[in-house]
């Protein structure tokens, strides 16, 4: 049995429609906190199971021995350690085969203020003696492209990760990474450093972003406090926008970039571009 937990989220749900098209639906299941949102699947025969990574608790009894597990962090940021070593406790209780879990990318070396969670969560794993894969995730390209309209209307394209390079790849793509993951064989206690293939600065997006529009978008690289209270006047909870010129930051010293090419050797593909992400965003004459 392959086991998704969180699997209602929007990686999660890229994970399971992938997996029914691999194996079938009577050996999938999924642990989430919202039995309801997962109906669809329910009705395709994929068994749903609750659990909640803010109530421990709950985890007891979600796993059975020899089951592949596919644990897609929490998004609770500051909350994770406790929530995610109730998930590893009942792993190693059920006698699982393998736990692969999403981590983020270069997380033993990365400052990156999210970094510290997932490492602790790959230590418990590491100290549990279950067979792990860390799937490390680099930067969602969605944080970009997603956000590419609200830029347009502003004119202006606005962070603090002066000429550093990230490498980010899709949902999708880090979504076919895990399903060759946990359907594959030799992929235990491997590290997999995921990052989209092409890197590029915040700079070379405006310019994308500006050719793809037909409009002029500079970059406009302000100090992390700066750019900080500038997400929060457009909006953004001080917590989040603070996470996110933190990130703006780890890109300027590398931490999002990485040049090895693990994902696209995982899922037999190139990642996807900014460019074709952003043609499938942006309205096209």
């Amino acid at each position: 049995m392959i086991i998704v937990t969180g699997a209602t989220g929007r990686l999660g749900r890229f994970v399971i429609e992938g997996l029914l098209k691999k194996v079938a639906a009577n050996q999938v299941a999924v642990a989430v906190r919202n039995p309801d949102k997962a109906t669809d699947w329910a009705s395709r025969g994929v068994q749903v199971r609750k659990a909640d990574y803010s109530h421990p608790e709950t985890w007891d009894g979600v796993f059975s021995k020899g089951d592949t597990v596919l644990f897609i962090s929490s998004s609770e940021v500051g909350q994770r350690r406790k929530q995610h070593q109730a998930v590893v406790d009942a792993a190693r209780k059920a006698e699982v085969k393998l736990v692969a879990y999403t981590s983020i990318l270069h997380a033993d070396t990365s400052r990156v203020v999210l970094a510290p969670e997932h490492l602790d969560t790959e230590k418990a794993l590491r100290a549990s003696g279950l067979p792990f894969v860390f799937l490390r995730h680099g930067w969602y390209l969605e944080n970009y492209t997603e956000a590419a309209k609200r830029t347009l209307e502003q004119g202006v394209l606005r962070g603090c990760a002066r000429d550093g390079r990230v490498a980010p790849a899709t949902r999708q793509d880090y979504a076919d990474a895990a399903i060759a993951v946990v359907t594959g064989t030799g992929h235990e206690n491997q590290v997999y450093e995921l990052a989209g293939d092409t890197a590029f600065t915040l700079a070379e997006y405006a310019a994308e972003l500006s050719r793809q529009s037909a409009r002029t978008v500079p970059y406009q690289d302000l100090l992390p406090a700066e750019f900080s209270t500038a997400l929060q006047q457009a909006g953004l909870p001080k917590g989040y926008a603070d996470v996110l010129a933190n990130a703006d930051e780890g890109i300027a010293r590398g931490d999002l970039n990485d040049t090895g090419r693990a994902l696209s050797r995982l899922i037999g593909r190139p990642t996807t571009t900014l460019v074709e992400a952003l043609r499938t965003m942006l309205p096209q004459d």
